[in-house]
């Protein structure tokens, strides 16, 4: 495990299981959603995004979590050797999305973009 893909449904707990992981194997974790928001929740460039994920994925070692299915996830799925897919049910991920957001209002949580603070809305909730 030097290249570590985590991808699963919002809530689910990718975020929590890249730390952990890690801290266990010592490589560096990169959250995608805190690469991806640029403040006030303005998405990165296309052309931008594509060339910061192809710079990350040449890495030795690392630990990517978020899902982004544009067009990286085939460059993130080739590039690593395992594939971590966390597969919960919609009450347990909404469940935890709504605890996250009442333990996080107005907080910018550490895996998040800067000035991205904690927030529900509908098109996040109907894409879990």
């Amino acid at each position: 495990m030097r290249r570590v893909m985590i991808i699963g449904s919002g809530g689910s707990g990718k975020s929590t299981l890249a730390r952990q992981l890690g801290k266990i194997l010592n490589i560096e974790v990169f959250h995608l959603d805190a690469i991806h928001w640029k403040p006030g929740w303005v998405e990165t460039p296309l052309d931008e995004w594509k060339a910061i994920i192809d710079e990350l994925t040449k890495k030795e070692t690392w630990i990517i979590d978020g899902n982004y299915g544009d067009c990286t996830m085939e460059t993130r799925i080739q590039a690593a050797d395992t594939i971590i897919f966390l597969d919960f049910p919609r009450v347990v991920c909404l469940f935890r999305i709504i605890k996250r957001w009442l333990q996080n209002i107005n907080k910018v949580r550490p895996d998040m973009g800067k000035g991205c603070a904690e927030k529900i809305d509908w098109k996040f909730l109907k894409w879990i």
